[in-house]
């Protein structure tokens, strides 16, 4: 029986909205997905190390310059994170 539990699948809204409003995830972010992830966000020296934080359906949050900054955000809209590498 616990196997067969273990091996039910998630529909992709169901695996979209796990943590929603919960959970956030932390990652360097490179320059050229800036636009794409942040379409506000003025030209930045390419030369500048940026983080990114995400909700966990991936809706983007905060960039920043500051890793450290990712986790007072997430933790001011009390969020858990985790980082991905």
């Amino acid at each position: 029986m616990l196997l067969k539990e273990a091996t039910a699948r998630l529909t992709e809204n169901e695996l979209v909205s796990l943590g929603s409003g919960e959970v956030a995830y932390v990652r360097k972010i490179r320059q050229e997905e800036v636009s794409r992830c942040f379409p506000e966000a003025p030209e930045i020296d390419p030369t500048v190390d940026l983080w990114a934080l995400f909700g966990a359906d991936g809706t983007p949050i905060l960039l920043t310059d500051n890793r450290s900054s990712t986790f007072y955000k997430a933790a001011e809209d009390e969020l858990k994170t985790v980082s991905l590498h």
